[in-house]
């Protein structure tokens, strides 16, 4: 983490960046159960505090997808608006050319199922997901609630992860996917790893919200969305806060 001075929102874009980066929260109504439009404000501010102005879309179920995103975020939810809102995602379409156009897309819990090829109903049963990560969910036999620690595939070069989860999903990768994180405290997949990410599309179970908890995450997703190493930030104090949740779960 840095030390160095945080820039202010005026200071000037990190060469290379867009003018503007679009930030869609996909479907609030349905999926907003545990905060996680915190992940928005997140990203909103990481991006200003280096001179990027944004534009966030709050994207109701009874709206079109627009496919000009660069940043697409979807929360968590029951059971019922989880199946609504991949009904209505399927069969709008928009949300699956932001990606083909290279669009960053990032879902936690129930919206990282929906993600998936396949997910699990209100009795278990098989769904259609949208298929843009190679996973598919279904539920296990017991609920997984608690912290959540990992270690972050060394590709991404994104520290420990910590985060909140509830669910009862159990999630297989396919071949055509990766696992985020390796599980040090809690359950996520349900095989020792947590989350998948293929090409600039990555889910998770972490709430908490996860790019509050995780502002390494955050940025990772920045840079996706902008092409460019971004200007470092004075992440002190999260730092602190940080070190103070993985301690008190990890020993």
């Amino acid at each position: 983490m840095s030390s160095s001075p945080s820039p202010s929102p005026s200071s000037r874009p990190s060469p290379g960046a867009p003018d503007r980066l679009k930030i869609v929260w996909i479907y609030p109504d349905l999926l907003s159960t545990y905060g996680d439009q915190g992940n928005t404000i997140v990203l909103e501010r990481r991006a200003a505090l280096r001179g990027i102005p944004t534009e966030t879309v709050h994207l109701r179920s009874d709206e079109p997808v627009p496919a000009d995103g660069d940043i697409y975020l979807l929360g968590g939810g029951e059971d019922r608006p989880q199946i609504l809102a991949a009904q209505r995602l399927a069969n709008d379409g928009g949300l699956a050319r932001a990606v083909e156009s290279g669009a960053v897309v990032f879902g936690v819990c129930a919206g990282y199922q929906i993600l998936g090829r396949e997910f699990g109903g209100e009795e278990g049963q098989p769904l259609p997901g949208l298929g843009l990560l190679d996973i598919r969910s279904g539920r296990g036999e017991k609920r997984a609630v608690g912290e959540l620690v990992g270690d972050v595939a060394a590709e991404l070069n994104v520290p420990r992860i910590t985060g909140f989860e509830n669910h009862q999903g159990v999630t297989q990768l396919g071949p055509n996917a990766k696992p985020f994180a390796k599980v040090l405290h809690g359950i996520g997949n349900g095989d020792g790893y947590e989350g998948a990410y293929s090409g600039r599309v990555l889910g998770t179970y972490m709430h908490g919200p996860a790019l509050v908890r995780n502002p390494g995450l955050a940025d990772l997703l920045l840079r996706w969305a902008t092409g460019t190493e971004l200007a470092p930030l004075d992440d002190s104090w999260a730092g602190r806060l940080r070190e103070e949740r993985l301690k008190a779960v990890m020993g």
